[in-house]
């Protein structure tokens, strides 16, 4: 039969437009399906959110093309510092000790989504914008795809679907895909600080009886930070004032940083692991927020959603080669057999570091100290923390 697109994007956002430029030098006939304007989600308060890139996740966003403009307006982290509050175990990673320039990058959002635009407008992606998908039905040989474009309805036919249309993921709903969820009663308040001391771009994850607590260097004075609470403590957070905060906040940070000072308002988000209960489905796909959300606990959300579309590009391009079919099942399910361990592995991490670290159970907080300070010095296992923590895992897939 013929096909509309050989490709559907669903979510032109940071995971589906990378996607798409990831494709975008193949011969396939790719379209991206968004709700939101370009202008619109540029244009958003969201695209201040400091966001941590893994060394890794930098090779991926070179292979699109974009790292080059990205990383002009991007920290690197060089050192990460792992603490945990009235304890006496810490861990240091140090980019140079990994013969690498950084062990990843803090970029905002809309820098990052200004290069995935501005690359994709000069592509041949098809972009359908503003447009919203209402039906969804899949055969064995194509996927038809229903639209709602304004007052407009469209059809269109596929031969495989990837949904990268985020955590309330309208493809995932209509193909009654079912979530599991592990709500953490946890809430993330998130700001920017300044700080008196000049960073060296040291990352610092410390960890607090309430939860951990995340500052991400984004200037040589300025941090973006992550401070996670029990979800009653954040409500009383939410209403003190502003030098109550600044206060509270550098009780649990320390003067790792000199002096705080407020830069953004703070704001919260509840928290919760969830997971697509199959990646998979007949010519579709789940990937990005739209297949797994973290806990932000060592930042690792984004990176997991720019892996996912890496192998998948590079499983599709080598399937391309041989001329087979992008959609068939077998391979879909092989794709999805291949992201389970490095998916397992990182959801797992968080998940159990969450539950360790918001502990003052004695035995605990004594044997996850030990476990630090253990770690910290013995170089074979710091190192493979570190890969772990730059992204390196797994192989990086070459699709450029």
């Amino acid at each position: 039969m013929t096909y509309d697109y050989d490709v559907l994007i669903v979510g032109g956002g940071l995971v589906g437009g990378s996607l798409a430029l990831a494709l975008a030098k193949t011969s396939l006939r790719i379209a991206v399906i968004e709700s939101i304007p370009a202008e619109t989600r540029l244009a958003s308060s969201a695209g201040d959110r400091a966001l941590a890139l893994a060394w890794g996740s930098s090779l991926i966003l070179d292979q699109i093309g974009i790292w080059q403009e990205v990383v002009k307006k991007a920290a690197p982290i060089r050192h990460i510092h792992v603490s945990d509050r009235s304890h006496f175990g810490k861990l240091r990673m140090d980019a140079e000790r990994e013969g690498v320039p950084a062990l990843g990058y803090v970029a905002t959002a809309r820098s990052l989504e200004e290069a995935v635009a501005e690359k994709l407008s000069l592509s041949p992606v098809t972009m359908i914008c503003p447009a919203n998908v209402v039906g969804l039905k899949a055969s064995e040989d194509a996927v038809h795809v229903s639209l709602r474009e304004g007052t407009e309805s469209t059809n269109l036919t596929a031969r495989l679907l990837v949904a990268a249309d985020g955590g309330n993921s309208t493809t995932r709903k209509l193909l009654e895909i079912g979530q599991t969820v592990r709500d953490y009663r946890q809430t993330a308040i998130v700001t920017e600080v300044n700080t008196s001391k000049s960073s060296d771009f040291t990352a610092y994850e410390r960890f607090t009886p309430v939860g951990p607590l995340a500052f991400l260097p984004i200037a040589k004075r300025r941090y973006s930070v992550v401070w996670t609470q029990q979800t009653d403590d954040a409500a009383d957070l939410m209403g003190i004032s502003e030098t109550e905060f600044v206060r509270q906040l550098q009780s649990a940070f320390g003067y790792w940083l000199g002096k705080l000072s407020l830069a953004s308002r703070w704001q919260g988000f509840p928290l919760k692991l969830i997971r697509a209960e199959r990646m998979t489905d007949q010519r579709v796909v789940l990937v990005g927020n739209a297949m797994h959300q973290l806990h932000p606990v060592a930042g690792q959300g984004l990176n997991l959603g720019l892996r996912d579309i890496g192998l998948l590009a590079d499983m599709l391009i080598s399937r391309l080669d041989f001329g087979e079919d992008i959609g068939e099942r077998r391979f879909l399910e092989r794709y999805a057999q291949a992201r389970q361990e490095d998916l397992n592995r990182v959801i797992g991490f968080t998940d159990s570091t969450v539950r360790i670290f918001s502990t003052e159970f004695f035995p605990m907080a004594w044997g996850r100290n030990l476990g630090l300070l253990a770690l910290d010095r013995f170089p074979p296992g710091k190192r493979l923390l570190a890969r772990y923590a730059m992204g390196l895992g797994d192989r990086i897939p070459r699709f450029g």
